[in-house]
């Protein structure tokens, strides 16, 4: 014979067992496509409707199954591609090409033909896109700008917007109400970019950190999410004040964060991903995930809550950083369990 529990009841013991539940959470490798193809790799962007990664492969981006692995789409024509932002309600792509005097390409999410080639500065690198603002922003770390455009730009005529920096850019976020911020790596700050008055309202150090490269956001907190080379940590940061709410340990060679539903991430080169979540107003690591070595960058599907890590295999270590074997190149997927 079963008893029902009073309703009451039930309410309080979900209080009592749901974070129980959510503090063990963990993440895992769950699969590997081996893709292959020329080319290195920088940012990997992550289409949480489609599904779709949208992966920079130096000279072309490709586009990739996130459930099969299958590579479904080819980008040609760039000399040294970073990154890629996506404006699904016009069915465009806008890809950072760092080479000669730098350039965004504009291309059609569905066909993925080229439309046309929007010049930039050198080094054009990280780029998102902003919904609220219906703005795309990208940084150049030779030009030391940020560029803002409207995603119905002419791809043939039209002309970005730069905002000086006064620093040396890596990545950035977006809060959506008309501030920027961007990681200005040789400063060792957050540049706090505020669009309307064109102009660097603040300078935000990051220490305990240094060497700030990748950057996420938790719009809802007012949480910066900052990865941290030299030293190396994952520096949490109220993105209203500017002060540091809390540093945490990482690897080495960070080139990314993230933020999903609770907890924060950072990919390093060397086989870690740092997951980190927050207890009792405190952020710390939760669980470090052993990732194959150079899988340094990364992007999140929120819908089906997976983490995509690119990288290959690599030869021997001589000097300086290693090279990576031809053909080897691989998409790294882990899963939350």
């Amino acid at each position: 014979m079963k008893r029902r529990l009073p309703a009451v009841a039930c309410l309080v013991l979900s209080v009592i067992v749901s974070p129980a539940i959510y503090a063990q959470t963990q993440w895992k490798v769950a699969s590997t496509f081996h893709i292959g193809g020329e080319g290195g790799w920088d940012y990997v962007t992550v289409d949480p409707q489609t599904h779709r990664l949208y992966v920079t492969r130096s000279t072309h981006t490709q586009i990739i199954d996130g459930d099969s692995g299958k590579v479904i789409g080819d980008v040609p024509g760039q000399e040294r591609s970073h990154g890629v932002a996506i404006v699904p309600k016009l069915n465009r792509g806008f890809i950072t090409d760092g080479g000669g005097s730098g350039s965004i390409v504009v291309f059609d999410l569905t066909s993925y033909a080229v439309l046309g080639k929007i010049p930039t500065v050198p080094d054009s690198d990280g780029i998102i896109y902003d919904a609220k603002l219906d703005k795309v922003l990208a940084v150049s770390g030779d030009g030391g700008v940020l560029m803002t455009f409207s995603p119905d730009i002419d791809p043939k005529s039209g002309k970005v917007e730069q905002i000086a920096l006064g620093g040396a850019p890596e990545f950035l976020a977006s809060d959506g109400s008309g501030k920027v911020y961007i990681n200005l790596e040789d400063k060792d700050v957050v540049g706090v970019v505020d669009l309307k008055s064109k102009s660097v309202v603040a300078r935000w150090p990051v220490a305990p950190g240094g060497h700030p490269v990748g950057m996420s956001m938790d719009a809802k907190s007012h949480r910066l999410f900052i990865g941290c080379r030299n030293p190396q940590k994952l520096v949490v940061m109220n993105s209203e004040t500017g002060r540091v709410e809390a540093s945490i340990p990482i690897g080495a060679g960070v080139d990314a964060t993230g933020f999903h539903e609770g907890q924060a991430f950072a990919s390093c080169r060397d086989e870690s991903l740092t997951v980190a979540g927050e207890k009792a107003g405190s952020f710390d690591v939760e669980q470090t995930v052993k990732t194959p070595d150079g899988a340094r960058t990364m992007g999140i599907d929120t819908a089906k809550h997976r983490i995509y890590l690119p990288t290959a295999e690599f030869e021997p270590a001589t000097t300086g950083r290693p090279k990576a074997k031809p053909g080897t190149f691989m998409i790294v997927e882990v899963d939350r369990q």
